[in-house]
């Protein structure tokens, strides 16, 4: 069972690391509005705008040394950023970039830029694997496909924390405390990981914010030689695309929000929002896995089935069953990531039926991969670093959703009434940044990007990482937010089989015009 691919071509958003969102916004006034155009200036002309201080100036006017890199039909640099945009002078940081140049050169409308979501999910990974080449043909014939790895993700000065081994002990760490003992193993973990992470990165640690990332998605906008910025965000891939179009909105192109967060939403109220969306994504699942011969979580409606789910994840807490991992037995915290995992798409709903009913048969191994992929933990024990730099993002981003124990405690109902199955587990998950060694430099507040060309918000109404009311909320803060919905299931719209969307994608994309603000597929 292969869920790699199909996890993380949705945009990858991860809910067990505390994970703070923000959204997409609505407009209301239902008439199409004309994007602004995209350049295609391949020149330096554009490089650096004349309101660019003097000290990034360099930065701007750099050249890129593309050479293959062992992807056929791709390329790779690496773009020299200030680790400090405060303090240019305080050294450089690199960050990878990649390209898949125009299939149509002669028609070539410049440089689509990509990113996947996360925090921390590799854009490169994501061009090469997906992007690059799954992205309608029209759309990759008439732009070269870019993309980046984030400061702090992957190849571009990676966040490092843990080894393997530790971290195959934090994922095992129960996320339900039952006793003192089970919450004081919990805080450890998460100090030890928030120790693993300074003591490891600590140079790069204070500078991997999302307004970090985006002053750089600048920069490689003006080292592209593109005069507006035409990029597609999906998941945590649209608060950057908002934060840019907030920090440039005159560089504002064509931007595709999809899977919206809400920036104005503080840690706490994001992560209960996302407990809400996992829920109503359950519900979905389980309304069909009753309809099915082979759902191992029995009939009826879906509070029956939540509470069977509810039992199993008790019955592996008390008793882990076997995954074929002598040190990684199937626990609650694992059984439920994998759940959560699969959740995602609707199409990984029949794996789940099979991963749940093999693991209530006491084999626990497929439901491991599903958390495997979700980890992006290798077959030889290694682990991406996407786990740390989701959090080093996160708790950069916003203050900590909880202080400490005894808030989480008191937050708890609220999360049980939004996800009866995974409210308790999500509230826990929540308190990680609560010990992040840097304290953060954001905060939660609206996006508007006054004067910003329309940039069009896409929002599924059952959208488990990124509930629906985000992409609502952002097309709302937003001067320029067109909302397009898409009634379904899912993380994300874009390119997962609608024609609608796809259309009205591809048609803001190549022709500038986006959709009727309000339209619904």
């Amino acid at each position: 069972m292969d869920t790699s691919r199909l996890l993380r071509t949705t945009g990858t958003v991860i809910a067990a690391a505390g994970l703070l969102l923000s959204g997409c916004t609505s407009g209301g006034s239902g008439e199409p509005r004309a994007a602004a155009s995209s350049s295609g200036g391949t020149g330096p002309a554009s490089a650096a705008p004349t309101a660019t201080p003097a000290a990034l100036r360099p930065y701007y006017e750099q050249k890129l040394s593309w050479r293959e890199c062992g992807v056929p039909g791709f390329q790779c640099s690496t773009m020299k950023a200030p680790l400090d945009y405060a303090h240019p002078e305080a050294g450089d940081i690199e960050i990878a970039v990649a390209r898949r140049p125009a299939g149509s050169p002669g028609k070539r409308l410049g440089s689509l830029v990509v990113n996947p979501g996360g925090p921390g999910g590799s854009g490169i990974g994501y061009l090469q694997a997906y992007a690059g080449i799954g992205y309608p043909a029209q759309v990759r014939a008439a732009y070269d496909m870019v993309s980046f790895d984030p400061r702090g993700v992957d190849r571009s000065s990676p966040v490092e924390c843990l080894s393997g081994p530790a971290m195959d002990k934090y994922t095992q760490v129960d996320q339900t405390p039952d006793d003192a003992a089970e919450r004081a193993r919990l805080v450890a973990s998460y100090k030890e990981f928030a120790a693993g992470c300074q003591a490891h990165s600590a140079r790069v640690l204070p500078h991997v914010s999302t307004v970090d990332a985006a002053r750089d998605m600048d920069l490689l906008r003006g080292v592209l030689g593109d005069e507006k910025l035409t990029y597609v965000g999906a998941s945590y891939g649209t608060l950057l695309g908002a934060t840019y179009a907030q920090l440039f909105p005159d560089r504002v192109g064509r931007l595709v929000l999809d899977g919206a967060m809400d920036p104005s939403r503080s840690a706490l109220e994001l992560n209960r929002d996302q407990t809400e969306g996992f829920e109503t994504a359950f519900r979905a699942f389980a309304e069909d896995c009753a309809k099915q011969p082979d759902c191992p979580l029995g009939k009826g409606d879906p509070d029956a089935v939540a509470a069977r789910l509810k039992e199993f994840f008790r019955k592996v807490d008390a008793r882990p069953v076997p995954s074929g991992d002598a040190g990684r037995p199937l626990g609650e915290s694992l059984a439920t990531t994998g759940v959560i995992a699969a959740l995602y798409d609707e199409n990984a709903w029949p794996q789940l039926r099979e991963a749940l009913a093999a693991a209530m048969d006491g084999d626990g191994s497929l439901l491991l991969g599903l958390a495997d992929s979700y980890y992006e933990r290798e077959p030889s024990g290694k682990y991406a670093n996407l786990m740390f730099a989701n959090a080093a993002v996160n708790c950069l981003d916003q203050p900590p959703a909880f202080s400490g124990p005894e808030a989480v405690d008191a937050a708890l109902p609220s999360f049980e009434k939004a996800s009866p199955v995974f409210g308790a587990g999500l509230a826990w998950a929540s308190l990680n940044c609560a010990y992040w060694p840097v304290k953060a430099t954001g905060q939660a507040g609206p996006l508007t990007a006054k004067g910003a060309a329309p940039i069009l918000v896409v929002g599924t109404t059952r959208d488990p990482a990124t509930p629906y009311k985000w992409a609502q909320a952002l097309a709302k803060q937003l001067d320029s937010g067109v909302l397009l919905t898409y009634d379904g299931d899912g993380h994300t719209a874009y390119g997962r089989g609608s024609d609608c969307i796809d259309t009205a994608v591809n048609t803001y994309l190549l022709e500038g015009q986006a959709p009727p603000d309000g339209k619904k597929c």
